[in-house]
């Protein structure tokens, strides 16, 4: 058995969660780890402004069925249709930090953007789900 065992692999569902993908998949693979696939939906609810807009619990189911079909092909697409997958609704780093101490991962794999100007200011997903990990962090770079 290698260094993890269970690795948390979490994508936005964006063109890079391949690219992420196959880097927890090859780690996957050599520390012989069970690898899980997470996405969080963050609802924000909007306020109702007519008759034409949905419910925003129906909103808010649309977006997580429409989630698991892209996590399922994801999923596919990177030879894991058989790993564990779930989409989880509500805070990103939360659900995160959440999903990884129920899995007892111990290592969560996402996906890091470059930052310039103000935007190294601003609290990032990445930062904080490596002060709140329960576990290692892994951030793939992403141009």
């Amino acid at each position: 058995m290698g260094v993890y065992a269970k690795i948390l692999l979490v994508v936005d569902l964006s063109d890079d969660s391949g690219k992420i993908g196959e880097r927890a998949r090859a780690l996957a693979a050599t520390c012989g780890a069970e690898l899980s696939l997470l996405h969080v939906v963050e609802y924000v609810p909007v306020e109702p402004m007519g008759e034409t807009l949905l419910p925003a619990v129906q909103i808010e189911e649309e977006l997580v069925a429409r989630a698991r079909e892209r996590l399922a092909a994801l999923a596919s697409r990177l030879g894991l249709g058989s790993a564990q997958r779930e989409v989880a609704s509500g805070n990103i780093k939360a659900e995160i930090v959440r999903v990884a101490q129920e899995r007892g991962a111990d290592l969560i794999v996402l996906g890091s953007r470059e930052r310039h100007g103000l935007s190294i200011m601003v609290n990032f997903t990445e930062d904080t789900v490596l002060h709140a990990a329960p576990c290692d962090v892994l951030a793939v770079r992403l141009r």
